[in-house]
């Protein structure tokens, strides 16, 4: 029998994912009272957030009694009993998937890969958080169930599709969360949120039961409150998925890293200005690079003169408009439950493209895998912000240029982790971002836990108390 004093609900809704399980392991806290504990505050913060579209409390319950049970039973899972939140465009048995459209009430049947896999850790899974319109979007403001407020400052944009995801993580209303990232999705919230995120290698994770933007750029992302969460979420999730035709079969085992952080070749673009950083996050970046010489090792200045990063999001951006015209055609035909006249209009953009510029904007894709092998041929990693800016109200205009940043990893098929890097002078989070090649994903993450370690800017979470 535990002697120790109970935990403090607050402390529970602070402590990372890994935190959590060795409390967990050790008896501090059982899977009922860390339910209580996340479903009281959810209660009491989500009305003015706006993190979740849908919690169904009995079933929140449910789950956490049968982890308990577990517990008794001396038979857990690696994720038995942590509460975790779901982007609203993976299926979930009994659920409806939303998409952040209106009119998609009817229960899915089935689960998708990594729902599957989260049962069977374990997990407890609390509900599906907001998002963009059929995630063709990165601000969270959706026409049918409302904008999801930043949890740093109510107003502001907590950025997307992935929004409420992230929100939920910053606010203390998950442990951590599973989005999508098809050009920046997952990495553009957790920058604004002051989260950690990471976008798999394309495949790493299998994308089966999401509703796809463009297949060819899907990722399965992942937030959570440090690198270490997220390299236990990986290994939960990771894996072969033989009914996925882009699930990746890794050549060399899922093992640590072969290399140490502070013995590499960091790479730096030479004019962060010119591809349209703002001043105030160049100031951010540059101030964590003084703080970073041994993690980064040896930095080397990379030439990405022959490459357009607004170019590259706009033919990514394309793509997905394309295929959306196929996924969501239902939607579109539904006179009942109209879409917005945003979506339509951006969707109507891309059936007015002829095959010619499809092809086009295919062939960046090319481009960007053989800018990935010549890149990683001269540095093991790319360091960058996550974000031109920071979060913006969102009763202001909406920068086009979220995802310049994050377009090229996401093209490339790369992995990608982002992590706070500090604040701008309005107080409000931004990150940095760390691109590895293909199949680097322990790196990228061993490597961003060095780094936050360094840094020490991470918010006191949850940033709602």
């Amino acid at each position: 029998m535990n002697s120790m004093p109970p935990i403090a609900d607050l402390d529970l809704r602070r402590a990372s994912l890994c935190q959590l399980l060795h409390w967990l392991a050790v008896g501090r806290v059982q899977p009922q009272a860390l339910a209580d504990a996340y479903q009281t505050a959810i209660e009491r913060l989500n009305p003015e957030l706006n993190a979740y579209v849908d919690v169904r409390y009995g079933l929140l319950q449910e789950q956490a009694h049968m982890a308990d049970r577990r517990r008794r039973d001396g038979v857990i899972g690696r994720l038995d009993g942590i509460p975790l939140a779901l982007k609203d465009n993976f299926d979930m048995a009994g659920w409806p998937t939303r998409v952040g459209l209106p009119g998609r009430e009817k229960p899915v049947e089935g689960d998708a890969h990594v729902v599957a896999r989260l049962r069977a850790s374990g997990a407890v899974l609390v509900g599906k958080t907001n998002m963009d319109e059929g995630a063709l979007g990165a601000a969270t403001d959706n026409p049918h169930f409302g904008a999801t407020h930043n949890p740093h400052r109510h107003g502001y944009s907590a950025g997307g599709s992935s929004g409420g995801a992230a929100a939920a993580v910053a606010a203390g209303l998950a442990v951590a969360a599973v989005g999508s990232d098809s050009l920046g999705s997952i990495r553009i919230p957790a920058s604004y949120c002051g989260v950690y995120a990471l976008k798999p290698t394309h495949g790493e994770i299998s994308a089966r039961g999401l509703v796809p933007a463009a297949r060819r750029l899907d990722a399965v992302g992942l937030l959570a409150r440090s690198a270490d969460d997220l390299t236990v979420l990986l290994q939960v999730l990771a894996g072969y998925d033989a009914d996925d035709a882009r699930s990746r079969r890794r050549r060399v085992a899922f093992a640590l890293p072969d290399w140490e952080p502070g013995n590499l070749r960091a790479g730096l673009l030479p004019d962060l200005a010119a591809v349209g950083v703002q001043p105030e996050v160049i100031e951010v970046f540059e101030a964590a690079m003084a703080k970073l010489p041994h993690a980064l090792g040896d930095r080397r200045t990379v030439d990405f003169a022959d490459w357009d990063f607004g170019r590259t999001r706009r033919a990514g951006l394309l793509l997905m408009e394309a295929e959306m015209l196929g996924t969501f055609a239902a939607d579109l035909a539904n006179a009942r439950h109209p879409v917005s006249d945003r979506f339509r209009s951006m969707l109507g953009f891309a059936a007015g493209k002829s095959a010619a510029d499809y092809a086009v904007a295919d062939r960046v894709l090319d481009a960007a895998t053989l800018k990935m092998r010549r890149l990683f041929a001269q540095v093991d990693v790319l360091v960058l912000p996550t974000t031109p800016q920071g979060a913006f109200p969102l009763d202001g205009p909406v920068p086009d240029s979220q995802a310049d940043l994050t377009s090229f990893a996401s093209l490339a098929g790369c992995p990608a982790v982002s992590l706070p890097m500090g604040t701008l002078a309005n107080g409000m989070p931004v990150g940095l971002q760390l691109i590895g090649a293909r199949g680097s994903d322990l790196r990228l993450l061993e490597l961003a836990a060095v780094c936050a370690a360094t840094l020490d800017v991470e918010p006191a979470y949850p940033v709602l108390a």
